[in-house]
């Protein structure tokens, strides 16, 4: 049994962990600079936003609802990755853009990382906006009030960055596990953060299938984690 479990181990995490030992052993921690500014960035916004002068000019330039003209939405978004939600632990906040920041910028390099995080970030902000036209009598709509709901911040690009490295790196279980567990989020509680993430992944699967289909169409494109002719891709 227990030999069962290592040789699982190994297929589901071995390229993954292969290739994130190899970034911090070889660079240590200038395998991830945009992941350490990200931490900074999100950890400056908590105690400015906390500060009485300071919750305002936060909201201005880092805060999305779907109430916002879309302009402007579209313009506070990219900002909007690294507000965390006022009303969590902002230490669960640094910890998930540490981790799974931290891991995608050393296995898929940092502008494919903000890539995904953004695209992730910005189908949960367009999803609150549909989900308010459809309205709460749809399983895909939204209250009304939801309007004035700030968006979900780090956690829907953690999310989305999860599971499309999880895709890119062989662990399929892992991967599915997160989606799980976005799926029994919403249904445990179905308010719009718990649904603006599962738009995220939706968004991250559909890029994953399209990159599947490239590879296929390229004859198999390079080797994937996990063969015998892989090697951990150097990133910068």
């Amino acid at each position: 049994m227990s030999g069962g479990l290592k040789g699982f181990a190994r297929r589901e995490w071995g390229p993954l962990f292969t290739a994130v030992r190899t970034g911090l052993v070889t660079r240590r921690w200038g395998a991830m600079p945009m992941t350490l500014a990200a931490v900074c960035l999100t950890a400056l916004f908590q105690v400015v936003q906390n500060q009485d002068w300071g919750y305002q000019p936060v909201q201005d330039i880092g805060s999305v609802r779907a109430e916002d003209p879309l302009w402007s939405a579209l313009l506070r978004t990219p900002l909007s990755l690294f507000v965390p939600a006022l009303d969590l632990p902002v230490w669960g906040a640094l910890a998930q853009v540490l981790l799974v920041f931290g891991i995608a910028e050393i296995c898929i390099g940092r502008w494919r990382t903000l890539a995904v995080a953004y695209l992730a970030t910005l189908s949960g902000t367009l999803y609150a906006r549909v989900g308010i036209a459809l309205g709460p009598d749809s399983p895909f709509g939204l209250p009304a009030t939801d309007a004035q709901v700030v968006d979900t911040g780090p956690s829907a690009a953690v999310v989305g960055l999860a599971v499309y490295v999880c895709w890119r790196y062989g662990a399929r279980w892992t991967g599915g596990l997160v989606v799980v567990a976005m799926v029994i989020e919403v249904v445990v509680k179905p308010n719009l953060a718990g649904k603006e993430h599962l738009a995220a992944i939706t968004a991250v699967l559909v890029l994953i299938a399209v990159q599947a289909w490239r590879e296929r169409r390229q004859g198999g494109g390079a080797p994937r984690p996990g063969t015998r002719s892989w090697k951990p891709p150097i990133t910068s």
